[in-house]
């Protein structure tokens, strides 16, 4: 039970001036900006005065070498990585090192074949081309092997990163990271992007154009590269604390007027307004596009799309980032769902301070943004690994305030293959046969780590109790002045007493989110979105509720509107329910397949597959006394919602299961369905037909259509449940192909284990 504490009286005297709403100036002294002049500078980024590069440790030394190089006209490589951060890091330093006359190229790894950090053979490649110097951004500070080979071929490394040091630097040229400086200093939570920044602004700002060479490239203003700093620092979730902050908020006023046509390519795509761009549009709509050709794909194209000054050439680019994106949304919600179930069905799991689940069929590119949707759900680190069996598991934590994840991670390297990363977010390496070993020894580390700290009744912070009435857009415009929001400036929780709650139902394209909508004492009725939210979790129907919940305006499709965010509900009062018996006479045929005959014409009959003569598909099911279940279901979803369709009296189960076939066979037979659509019924068909026709989930034909269309075979869109197809254009990705084979892989072995448990399990359970 989670306990609400109420907002805590201050003295907001000492902000009079500014003339702020009371909920604005009670906000900033709780955050610790009770003095005027920093009130002013939190809340103008005009009035922050913004620290000087030299204050990074290695900073001169990495810009004197840089310098030296241009001079030099020596081959520099840019060594990035796959994540937004490591894009955005790499993509300003070759804007700004080419402008400058440097001779630079670039490098990200491909996540499918090297993972994080600086790889030998590649590297050995990349010198063996001319590269005389290597910069690395958002990685190399535990690269030791990859500079010291570097320095036996006479080619010296210059390091920028944000992650946390080993024991040990790099024996490289320079180093520079924030992690470096004391705790506190304002450059202390800066991520990738953010050195990267600064490292730019040193070089262009402070050396001076007479000491390098004339150049025809247009050099740009430190300021105009903010744009890249901005969605580095979202989309990394930097704490936003001194220049952090101060970086997105002046990156947000350029990304609203960016003049890069590949970020107004995806702001189209994306249908946003970017005079209105926020900090959540970086999160929720930005990063993710961007992040998903990291994870599925081949993330150096993402640097070509942001520079690129080609519409033909960003249409195209953006394109392809729209359709993997796509695929990791499905990617993530299977993982998620798969997680859960595991929790269900071992709830001990549930027990341990830190969530450590493993599945072979998880691909390793969407496992981070799904245990980020865990911690948010049960409020305590999540690490999530993809584990073969017999092999290597490779996984992503994500933490919570007060526990640094890579820290508790570390203690337990003695069992480790490798791990890195920072408070928040971590990768790491382990043999699967360790993993029961690793989840005792880690929750063991967290619970010593959160010690004192540590409140065995959790705690939500409300910032204000406010009646329906006041949620209004010029409050949204009051709570702005805060923003941007995120680590180190959460977002106001505010809440709602005495809500009746009318409904709610799952809404987008994979039914993740939740809508609901409740209604105050006075009849006032407001929305309220729960992103990655369970229907199944809230109270029924007519409940009264106290409601927590965030505030902004929304721009959905050019309406201006206030949106609320679920945050939480505590039930006030228990809705009155009338108890009804839901006993259902189950008739267990399962060796008896031969009755089917014997059953009279008004028995309503579910089969699919190969036998879908026999009867009528789940779409065909509506109310029935008799119920017959001639194919068994694939799974416990579709056995409930076809109950729930029917409200039988009387089941017959006979639980056909269809022959198993192979992930190959499924996708063979999926691609002749959308060929027979395409060609005989005007290039459409429902999910629900395709799933019914093969005798599975609608997750596996969504998961086989986008792995058809990631090889190029087709193109196709779902909305509102219809498919619709066309010919395939795109070049097959053969990355994305593998993660989404092994997800389909799994999602069709669930539904064969199912299927086995269904033909000898004892019913009664399953139909309670």
């Amino acid at each position: 039970m989670t306990r609400w504490l109420d907002p805590i009286p201050v003295n907001t005297d000492s902000l009079e001036t500014l003339n702020l709403p009371p909920l604005i100036a009670g906000t900033l002294v709780r955050r610790g900006m009770g003095d005027l002049e920093a009130a002013k500078a939190f809340l103008d980024p005009g009035l922050y005065a913004p620290s000087p590069a030299d204050q990074l440790p290695g900073m001169a030394a990495a810009a004197e070498r840089l310098t030296l190089a241009i001079r030099r006209e020596e081959a520099i490589c840019i060594w990035g990585d796959f994540d937004v951060d490591g894009q955005t890091s790499t993509t300003l330093l070759y804007q700004a090192l080419r402008a400058l006359g440097a001779n630079v190229t670039y490098y990200i790894p491909v996540r499918a074949k090297e993972s994080h950090g600086v790889h030998l053979p590649k590297l050995a490649e990349i010198i063996d081309g001319g590269a005389q110097l290597i910069l690395t951004c958002d990685t190399g500070i535990t690269a030791h092997d990859a500079v010291d080979y570097a320095n036996s071929r006479g080619v010296e490394v210059v390091i920028t990163d944000h992650h946390d040091p080993g024991e040990t630097l790099p024996n490289a040229c320079a180093v520079t990271n924030p992690k470096l400086l004391p705790k506190g200093h304002p450059l202390s939570t800066l991520p990738g992007v953010g050195v990267a920044y600064k490292l730019a602004e040193w070089v262009i700002g402070n050396w001076g154009l007479s000491q390098l060479p004339i150049t025809t490239y247009q050099l740009p203003t430190p300021e105009s590269l903010l744009d890249l700093a901005a969605l580095g620092i979202v989309a990394d979730v930097a704490e936003l604390r001194g220049d952090t902050r101060y970086l997105l908020q002046r990156g947000i006023q350029i990304l609203r007027n960016t003049t890069r046509l590949g970020l107004q390519t995806i702001f189209k795509l994306s249908n946003l307004q970017p005079s209105n761009l926020s900090e959540e549009h970086i999160g929720f709509a930005i990063g993710p596009r961007l992040n998903a050709l990291g994870r599925l794909g081949d993330a150096n194209p993402i640097v070509e799309l942001l520079l690129t000054n080609d519409p033909s050439r960003a249409n195209v680019l953006a394109a392809q980032i729209e359709g993997l994106n796509q695929q990791r949304k499905l990617l993530t919600s299977q993982v998620t769902r798969a997680a859960e179930a595991q929790l269900q069905a071992d709830p001990s799991l549930l027990g341990y301070p830190v969530l450590v689940l493993a599945n072979p069929a998880w691909p390793g590119g969407v496992i981070g943004i799904a245990a980020s949707r865990l911690v948010e759900r049960y409020g305590k680190p999540v690490i999530l690994l993809n584990a073969p069996e017999g092999g290597l598991a490779r996984g992503s934590a994500r933490s919570v305030d007060g526990v640094h994840i890579t820290e508790a991670i570390a203690a337990q390297k003695d069992i480790l293959r490798g791990f890195g990363g920072h408070p928040m977010a971590a990768g790491l390496a382990l043999e699967t046969a360790d993993i029961p070993k690793f989840r005792e020894r880690i929750g063991r580390t967290v619970a010593r780590m959160q010690g004192a700290a540590f409140v065995p009744e959790p705690e939500l912070q409300i910032d204000a109790w406010l009646p329906i009435p006041d949620l209004t857009l010029d409050l949204a415009a009051d709570l702005d002045r805060l923003a941007p929001f995120g680590p180190g400036n959460p977002p106001l929780v505010l809440a709602s007493r005495n809500l009746t709650i009318r409904n709610a139902a799952a809404i987008g394209r994979n039914r993740d989110h939740v809508k609901l909508a409740v209604e105050d004492e006075a009849g006032h009725v407001q929305s309220v979105l729960w992103w990655n939210g369970d229907p199944e979790a809230l109270p029924e129907t007519g409940s009264r509720v106290d409601l927590a919940y965030k505030l902004r305006a929304s721009d959905f499709r050019g309406l201006k509107q206030v949106q609320l965010e679920f945050v939480a509900l505590r039930v006030v009062e228990e809705a009155a329910v009338e108890v009804k018996s839901k006993r259902i006479e189950v008739r267990d045929w399962r060796l008896e397949s031969r009755k089917i005959e014997t059953l009279e014409a008004g028995v309503l009959v579910w089969a699919e597959g190969a036998d879908k003569a026999r009867g009528k598909p789940r779409s065909g099911l509506r109310q029935a006394d008799e119920f017959a279940i001639y194919t068994t279901p694939p799974s416990p979803t579709e056995l409930r919602a076809a109950l729930e369709a029917v409200k039988p009296k009387i089941v017959y189960v006979f639980g056909i299961a269809p022959l198993e076939e192979t992930p190959e066979a499924f996708l063979q037979r999926l691609a002749g369905l959308a060929k027979y659509a395409v060609n005989k019924k005007g290039g459409q068909a429902a999910l629900a037909e395709l799933a019914a026709a093969t005798a599975q989930r609608e997750v596996a034909v969504q998961l086989g259509l986008e792995w058809l269309a990631a090889g190029g075979h087709l193109e196709f869109e779902i909305e509102d449940g219809q498919a619709h197809f066309s010919a395939g254009s795109r070049a097959a990705n053969p990355y994305s192909m593998q993660d989404l084979f092994t997800a389909l892989k799994g999602v069709l072995d669930e539904s064969a284990a199912f299927r086995a448990y269904f033909s000898q399990a004892d019913l009664k359970p399953l139909f309670e």
